[in-house]
């Protein structure tokens, strides 16, 4: 089955789109245990998931819209994660955080593997998931990590 170069920038849109709600999920997420922690524990939070998170999310976020402006299509409306319900604790938003983060970095490699941006993406593209990437690749261990020390 063959499909047209639109029909390929759009499933690119499509599954990136699909790692930037993840992504906009972690974020929310990893706001609410912010809130939720002990100053030091918070500060800890911010520096070592949340600032690489918010990132990966700003990155993915640039390199969609840049495409779609490429291919001529509609920016990705801004939309909020959900944080989940509102009983977790903090541990349990932390780990949702790093789940979501983990499901973004395993769509964002199918992307790259499908071969759909070398196809008929861009080296631009290509850069952005890339990068994305590289931003989120340590935060599920460094969660797990963190999850550790909360409540000591």
């Amino acid at each position: 089955m063959s499909f047209t170069a639109a029909e390929g920038r759009q499933e690119i849109l499509d599954q990136l789109a699909g790692a930037i709600a993840l992504l906009a999920t972690a974020v929310a997420t990893l706001s609410v245990a912010y809130e939720r922690l002990d100053e030091q524990r918070s500060d800890a939070l911010e520096e070592q998931l949340f600032r690489p998170v918010q990132l990966a999310y700003g990155r993915s976020r640039r390199t969609y819209d840049e495409f779609a402006d490429r291919a001529g299509v509609p920016r990705l409306d801004a939309a909020d994660g959900s944080p989940g319900p509102e009983h977790q604790d903090a541990i349990a938003l932390i780990q949702r955080s790093a789940e979501s983060v983990e499901a973004a970095d395993a769509a964002i490699a199918d992307l790259q593997d499908s071969m759909l941006p070398v196809e008929v993406g861009d080296q631009e593209l290509r850069a952005g998931l890339s990068a994305t990437r590289s931003l989120i690749d340590q935060v599920p261990a460094l969660a797990q990590r963190f999850v550790r020390t909360v409540g000591r």
